[in-house]
C-alpha cells in the first residue's frame, strides 16, 4: 500500500544517506549487492530535500567493535561490552537509570578514521551532503546515526535536524537491519515523521525482520524510490 506523502513539506523534509561507504560496498564489510542501491540513492539526492545528510562510520583502529583488538576472539563472535567509565562519570545527575551491559558483535576492521574504506564509495553524489560521523569513541559502538545504544555520545544530527525545523526524515542507505535500521528508530524516537526507502536500502541478512521491527516503531516504508521521485509534492 502506497505511502500517504501528501501533508509533506519538502522545506521540511531531510534525507539521511547512511555510511554509502567503501568498505561497505566493496571493502572489508563489503554487504552483498551494496553497489545497487547507488543510482537510486543519487537520483533521490536531487529531489529537494531542505537537508540532505551523508553519515559515516568513522572508527579509531583501536574501536571495541574490532575482533584484532580482542585476545582470542575470532571475526563475528560476540561479546558483552559494558558503557565506559569515563563517559558514565559525565552523565547528568538526572541520568540515574542504571546503564545495562550490551551484546556487541566483533567486526573485522572497517572505516577507520582517515582511510579509504571510511571514504563514501566512487559513485556517490555526496558533494551535498553534510557529513555526519558515528563510532569514533574508542570505547562505544553506534549503530545509530543520533547516538549510542547508552545516549553517552551523541553525533549532534537531532540538533541540526531541529535547527532547520525538519518534520520528516527518509533514511537509505547501508545496512538495513544494522545503522538504517537504529537511525529510523532514533529518528521516530526523536518525534521526526520517519520513512525508510526499501529499493535504496541494502542489508546483510536476506530475513527481513528489520522491515517488521520499523514498522511496528511507527517508520513508515515506502517499497520504491519511485514514489518520491515522480510525487507532485517533490517536483512543484
Amino acid at each position: 500500500m502506497p505511502v500517504d506523502l501528501t501533508s509533506i513539506q519538502p522545506s521540511k523534509s531531510a534525507i539521511l544517506v547512511i555510511d554509502v561507504q567503501n568498505d561497505f560496498v566493496s571493502g572489508s564489510l563489503a554487504v552483498r549487492d551494496a553497489e545497487q542501491i547507488i543510482n537510486t540513492v543519487n537520483a533521490l539526492l536531487t529531489l529537494p530535500f531542505a537537508l540532505k545528510i551523508g553519515t559515516q562510520d568513522y572508527h579509531p583502529a583501536n574501536h571495541i567493535s574490532f575482533a584484532c583488538n580482542h585476545a582470542g576472539k575470532k571475526e563475528f563472535e560476540k561479546i558483552t561490552i559494558s558503557p565506559p567509565a569515563e563517559l558514565v562519570a559525565k552523565r547528568k545527575p538526572e541520568d540515574e537509570l542504571p546503564l545495562e551491559a550490551l551484546e556487541q558483535v566483533l567486526w573485522p576492521v572497517h572505516c577507520v578514521q582517515g582511510t579509504t574504506g571510511a571514504a563514501f564509495v566512487d559513485g556517490l553524489e555526496h558533494e551535498s551532503l553534510e557529513v555526519v560521523r558515528k563510532g569514533c569513541d574508542v570505547g562505544v559502538e553506534c549503530y545509530s546515526a543520533f547516538e549510542d545504544p547508552w545516549g553517552l555520545t551523541n553525533t549532534g544530527l537531532k540538533d541540526k535536524l531541529r535547527s532547520k525545523e525538519i518534520s520528516n526524515v527518509f533514511v537509505v542507505g547501508i545496512a538495513g537491519d544494522y545503522c538504517v535500521k537504529y537511525t529510523a528508530l532514533d529518528a521516530k524516537k526523536h518525534g521526526f515523521r520517519t520513512f525508510a526507502i526499501r529499493d535504496a536500502v541494502k542489508s546483510v541478512s536476506d530475513e527481513g525482520t528489520e522491515w517488521t521491527e520499523m514498522t511496528k516503531a511507527g517508520v513508515e516504508i515506502i517499497d520504491k524510490a519511485e514514489e518520491l521521485l515522480s510525487s507532485k509534492i517533490f517536483s512543484q
